[in-house]
């Protein structure tokens, strides 16, 4: 399964550096996922590459943070700020990922795209997915 994931500029970027390894949600989609497509959200608004999901790893935020701080991409207090109030935390763990040449504008893909808030899976989004394989 493929989700396209929002994300913010500053993370995506770390993502597909390499620098950061872990993307953290505090909702995790109900199905497997193998493949996320990244949206840098605003100011960006593109779709700038994906990665592949090596695995997701779900514990307490105390215990998540301890498995992943290495190469979390962000400082603790962001992560802790996160995630307050909660007794759960969840990272898709990057595997490979890739840089798209050029960013996607979405919107060229599909006239009735709305970004996500958190996430959406890509075979709700009929032909889209077909669409961006080719564009990519």
């Amino acid at each position: 399964m493929s989700v396209l994931l929002s994300i913010k500029p500053e993370f995506a970027e770390k993502i597909l550096s390499g620098e950061k390894r872990f993307e953290f949600r505090r909702v995790m989609p109900k199905r497997d996922v193998e493949r996320v497509v990244v949206y840098a959200s605003s100011p960006v608004c593109r779709i700038v590459g994906e990665f592949t999901v090596r695995r997701v790893m779900t514990a307490t935020p105390g215990k998540l943070w301890k498995l992943t701080r290495t190469h979390a991409g962000i400082e603790k207090h962001f992560f802790e700020a996160y995630f307050m109030g909660r007794d759960e935390a969840h990272a898709f763990e990057v595997d490979e990922a890739r840089r798209y040449d050029e960013p996607i504008d979405p919107r060229k893909l599909s006239r009735a795209f709305r970004a996500p808030q958190s996430f959406v899976y890509l075979d709700s989004l009929v032909g889209f997915d077909r669409r961006l394989r080719l564009a990519a």
